[in-house]
């Protein structure tokens, strides 16, 4: 398994920041229908654990809302780590438009 660990500022208040990323990730689920199943959320707070299968593969990790960023920690399955860069690139970049 590759680790995926990356943190993305914002300067909003902990709550929005909180309910955006929410949102996104039923986005996402709406989305890549096709592409991912079985995503699974769960809130504790500002925390969130995620898990969901892509094209076969499981990917897991854990979502934390600070009051001035978003901290990402995850897994990627073996096969997905040739692609960690644009993954990681990917991610930022939707993290960012959703954040500001």
């Amino acid at each position: 398994m590759a680790k995926l660990n990356m943190a993305v500022s914002h300067r909003l208040a902990q709550d929005e920041a909180l309910k955006r990323v929410k949102t996104l990730l039923g986005e996402v689920k709406s989305q890549f229908a096709d592409k991912i199943t079985d995503l699974r959320e769960e809130w504790n707070g500002n925390t969130g654990k995620f898990s969901f299968s892509a094209m076969g593969f499981s990917v897991s990790g854990t979502l934390t809302v600070n009051p001035s960023g978003v901290e990402l920690s995850g897994n990627l399955p073996f096969a997905a780590s040739f692609f960690k860069g644009k993954i990681e690139s990917t991610i930022r970049e939707r993290a960012e438009t959703l954040l500001a």
